[in-house]
């Protein structure tokens, strides 16, 4: 007797959001070369509001033939993820970001990945990779997209089952940017009974460049952070592994400066002072923070006291911003 042929690993789709950075070809350049399992389709939903230009997809080589494009009409990568999804009639639908590189053996990881998961496996992540320099410290730039070696559930690599994502009516479309959106839609695919586990493909996210205001930037995603305490719960950070932030410290800092200012106002320089040393010492201690693990160059020391003044506010600004523009939010699905 002869054995029976082992069943084929099921088929997936791959779909890649992107607003036309250079890194796409690099993106589909790496897919292209991983072998063993490679994708039925990949789907490009290129996402620029007005887009002007053709996306480099002949960096795809082999897998050209296989490429679709779809346009989302500059809405965010939410929204992007949603157009190409939708479309797929795969069992997998396996989202990278458009600023990733898939290792060379990534087809056959990911093979290996879904033929693993049972009946209530409804997405499975890769893990993921963050080169930094080897002859410096890293900036804080650096360390923060460094991060993504532990985020939870990150859609930068991030296999769903179709069928779960249908369930739960894809990302949610208020999340604009590319923040939270994942944790959003991990904690609704959990909820709807399903399971997610981590895989054993590898995907390497180098730090794409940035101005020195990047971080302030950044502050934005406070709002998102209202949002998910809105549709979640106040427990939502536990549930969906994700760091708490420095949003209390940002608000007692700022609190602090606003204090001060008031005081001196109307005449109380004493309290105005203890106000006002509050704000500096809470300002120093977020600088100094920032400082210490990084290349300490002029640059970076510069970049850092500047934007450790304005981010506490900036915070705590567009956390109030989130909850009142999000008040009467529901969960998606659950929306009359």
């Amino acid at each position: 007797m002869t054995d029976a042929p082992a069943s084929a690993p099921p088929a997936y789709a791959v779909v890649v959001p992107t607003i036309g950075r250079p890194c796409l070809a690099d993106c589909l350049r790496a897919l292209a070369a991983a072998t063993g399992h490679p994708p039925t389709e990949v789907v490009v939903v290129d996402d620029r509001p007005d887009p002007a230009g053709k996306l480099p997809l002949e960096a795809a080589g082999d897998l050209r033939g296989r490429v679709r494009t779809l346009r989302s009409g500059g809405r965010g990568p939410a929204a992007a993820r949603n157009t190409g999804w939708r479309t797929v009639t795969a069992p997998w639908t396996v989202f990278l970001d458009d600023d990733v590189q898939v290792l060379p053996d990534w087809s056959r990881r990911l093979a290996e990945d879904l033929a693993a998961a049972d009946a209530v496996t409804g997405g499975i992540q890769g893990r993921l990779t963050v080169p930094l320099p080897t002859d410096r410290r890293p900036t804080d730039w650096e360390r923060g997209t460094a991060g993504l070696e532990q985020a939870a559930w990150a859609t930068a690599d991030m296999a769903y089952r179709t069928a779960a994502l249908a369930q739960v009516h894809g990302f949610d479309e208020r999340f604009p940017r590319a923040f939270r959106e994942d944790a959003d839609l991990a904690l609704r695919v959990r909820d709807a009974g399903w399971t997610l586990r981590h895989g054993r493909r590898t995907t390497r996210h180098p730090v794409r460049p940035a101005d020195r205001w990047v971080s302030v930037r950044a502050q934005r995603g406070n709002a998102d952070d209202a949002l998910m305490t809105r549709l979640h719960g106040r427990d939502w950070w536990t549930r969906a592994q994700a760091p708490r932030g420095r949003l209390a410290r940002h608000t007692l800092v700022t609190a602090g400066a606003l204090v001060a200012a008031g005081c001196a106002l109307t005449g109380r320089p004493r309290a105005a002072g203890g106000a006002g040393a509050l704000w500096a010492l809470g300002t120093a201690e977020f600088a100094l923070a920032r400082i210490g693990p990084g290349p300490r160059t002029a640059h970076e020391i510069a970049t850092m006291l500047a934007t450790s003044v304005v981010i506490p506010p900036l915070a705590v600004r567009h956390w109030l911003d989130g909850l009142i523009r999000h008040r009467r939010a529901a969960q998606l699905g659950s929306m009359p």
